[in-house]
């Protein structure tokens, strides 16, 4: 595959920085659509909805322009094994893992995404080789977000319940190599325009959750969900996903894969941020050192500021 991908300037510009913190608010957003309406609606039919509403909002949206058809007709292989990896197997394994394990723990297993990348752009790719710089930033990432989420995500493993089963830890943690592949696997999708690469993979991945959401959660004998569930919904699909997509597939085009994946270290402190402001949640010591590691992986992986350093310093 290294050799039919173009090379990238992996680079990090201020506008693509902008554009990756600009995601990470809208996935950290997420959580608050989710809560409502995880409540109402199972967790494979939560999934359905989610894909199905973006991708039908993208087709409206683009009406047939920048080749979406032909390009649909043409590579629609490519879309369906962009839809498995990067929507319905990593969504799919986060539901299944999280019937057993809290929030918390999966945020922190889901966000060793970037260090998945970082090794498998390093094998799969010409232009995204590891470093010593790629690989300390991921772990001072990863680390920032384990402070973040705080020792009481893992007192299900080393406290008072422990029988989480292996399964429930392994699922995210697959989850996120399955991110690895996904942002490695998309950026053969830079000859398109963003809102093609985003339409055709929830199109391919909601054709995928039609038949695990109906045999799995038998919606159609579920009750209505109340307004305050569906406005939910809405929002996941329209702003966490059909709009959230767009942006990912323009970075990803942009700042090549590893780059791009740091977007799962920016969203559980986004998610905080976004409790302070509007729910009135306060903000602890833990999460101001959480979001300082998280700023210090983000700033090695960046590079620039090292530099100037070293070069001041010569």
């Amino acid at each position: 595959m290294a050799s039919t991908i173009n090379s990238v300037n992996t680079q990090m510009t201020l506008r693509l920085w902008a554009l990756l913190m600009l995601l990470g608010l809208i996935w950290g957003g997420s959580f608050f659509f989710a809560r409502v309406a995880v409540g109402y609606v199972p967790p494979f039919t939560l999934v359905f909805l989610r894909l199905s509403l973006a991708a039908l909002a993208l087709h409206l949206y683009l009406r047939g322009r920048h080749g979406i058809y032909p390009a649909l007709r043409k590579r629609w292989r490519e879309f369906l094994l962009m839809g498995l990896i990067n929507n319905a197997i990593p969504h799919a394994f986060i539901f299944l893992g999280q019937t057993h394990i809290g929030a918390g723990l999966a945020a922190i297993l889901n966000a060793t995404t970037p260090v998945w990348t970082v090794l498998i752009a390093n094998i799969a790719t010409e232009d995204e080789k590891l470093s010593a710089a790629k690989l300390s930033g991921c772990l001072l990432g990863l680390a920032g977000t384990v402070v973040l989420i705080g020792p009481s995500a893992l007192a299900g493993i080393f406290g008072s319940s422990s029988d989480v089963p292996l399964w429930a830890l392994i699922l995210p943690v697959l989850a996120a190599v399955s991110y690895g592949f996904s942002a490695t696997y998309g950026k053969r999708f830079r000859d398109l325009a963003p809102p093609v690469t985003a339409t055709g993979q929830l199109t391919a991945s909601t054709l995928v959750m039609l038949p695990v959401a109906a045999l799995a959660d038998t919606p159609w004998l579920l009750p209505a969900p109340p307004l305050t569930a569906v406005l939910a919904i809405l929002g996941l699909a329209l702003v966490s996903t059909a709009y959230a997509y767009i942006l990912f597939f323009r970075i990803m085009a942009e700042a090549g894969a590893t780059n791009t994946s740091l977007v799962t270290l920016l969203v559980p402190p986004s998610a905080i941020l976004l409790g302070y402001l509007f729910l009135g949640e306060t903000l602890q010591a833990m999460d101001i050192a959480g979001m300082v590691l998280i700023a210090a992986g983000l700033a090695v992986l960046d590079g620039r500021i090292l530099k100037r350093g070293y070069a001041a310093g010569r």
